[in-house]
């Protein structure tokens, strides 16, 4: 017996180990164990954020069995076309010449009688490696269902992230790459494709493709050319004008919004100066202001941390927080309430107008 990361495991011949969770499983040390060929008889992988589990399923797919094993040891049911008495009875067969075989269950939340898995999951068959998605809905944690997949599987639990982290996501996939990003592009991304990481990383790639010779670096100019948001245009460039306090230039950037309301909605433009000024005010309340606290307490990279710099020396706290509640009002007002004739267009420059002034 030995213990890792919070589970108890037992040593198996070959390779393999074989251990129950006893909490979730981080991604990285998911994916070191898959690459160490360390498997589990089942993997239970659940959340809002298909990228991750989407990452490990295809892993466990390619590597797992070779090509001539995968013809008769590898299975892949769709929650919606099967059953869980027949992935079940597909589980509790044997690999035929080969150490394992593979199940994969996708969509494993449309599977009716979902809790019949039960009696499997709490004595499966140790040849079989059971990959089930669950995605996009949360199996209750007060059922035995649950408590068995923590004693007798590891639980990957993939959360999506929120807006505000998605430009440091971004800029840390690319370099994990060799690429170098621009951190005003990173904002750009994020403002136009949301926090739908498989959408994102998608987009990457293209762009990665479109980089001109041996360039390594993703900037502004690249983005706009190759995906078409105006580098000029931008939430980015609307939080910059407003710490500086550039009317001028925050207007003209509201004016192009609001013609422009189909890639630039008023909700996508208050969620982003809302997660700006909730660290302006995290930055008038830190002590500590030096570089590396503010980067930590704030949770942004070290680069962005002169845009809350600039913005807290042109708002006080106390004007920081009506901001914050101006925001709220206006996201309510942008979606129908105390509002029923205002265009996005003119509520977005009576909210810009009452933060400058």
């Amino acid at each position: 017996m030995y213990k890792t990361r919070g589970k108890t495991g037992i040593k198996k011949p070959g390779n393999t180990i074989y251990y129950m969770s006893k909490e979730t499983i981080k991604f990285e040390h998911l994916m070191a164990d898959l690459k160490k060929k360390i498997y589990h008889p089942v993997y239970f992988m659940t959340g809002d954020e298909p990228y991750y589990i989407d990452i490990a399923t295809s892993y466990i797919m390619d590597t797992v069995l070779t090509e001539e094993e995968k013809a008769f040891n590898q299975t892949v049911f769709y929650g919606k076309d099967s059953e869980t008495a027949s992935v079940i009875n597909s589980a509790r067969r044997y690999p035929m010449m080969a150490n394992h075989q593979v199940i994969i269950v996708k969509e494993a939340q449309e599977l009716r009688a979902f809790d019949t898995f039960l009696h499997y999951i709490e004595n499966p068959l140790k040849s079989t490696i059971l990959v089930i998605n669950y995605k996009y809905k949360s199996l209750d944690k007060r059922k035995k269902l649950y408590n068995s997949f923590k004693e007798n599987a590891v639980i990957f639990e993939s959360n999506r992230l929120y807006d505000d982290k998605i430009p440091g996501w971004i800029v840390q996939h690319l370099k994990e790459r060799n690429i170098n990003t621009e951190p005003k592009a990173a904002i750009m991304l994020t403002d136009f494709l949301g926090n739908d990481l498989s959408k994102i990383h998608n987009e990457l790639e293209k762009l990665i493709i479109t980089l001109p010779g041996d360039s390594r670096n993703i900037t502004a100019a690249h983005v706009e050319k190759n995906i078409g948001i105006s580098k000029e245009y931008n939430n980015y460039e609307l939080q910059h004008a407003l710490a500086k306090k550039d009317i001028l230039k925050a207007n003209r950037i509201i004016n192009y919004f609001g013609e422009n309301q189909k890639n630039n909605h008023i909700s996508s433009t208050i969620a982003s100066l809302y997660f700006f000024f909730s660290k302006v005010l995290l930055y008038h309340s830190l002590k500590d202001k030096s570089a590396r606290n503010v980067a930590a307490s704030l949770k942004v990279p070290p680069y962005f941390i002169s845009e809350y710099e600039l913005a807290a020396s042109g708002f006080s706290s106390g004007k920081v927080v009506k901001i914050i509640s101006l925001l709220r009002e206006y996201d309510l007002r942008s979606k129908g309430y105390g509002n029923v004739s205002v265009p996005a267009g003119e509520l977005l420059k009576e909210l810009i107008y009452r933060i400058l002034h």
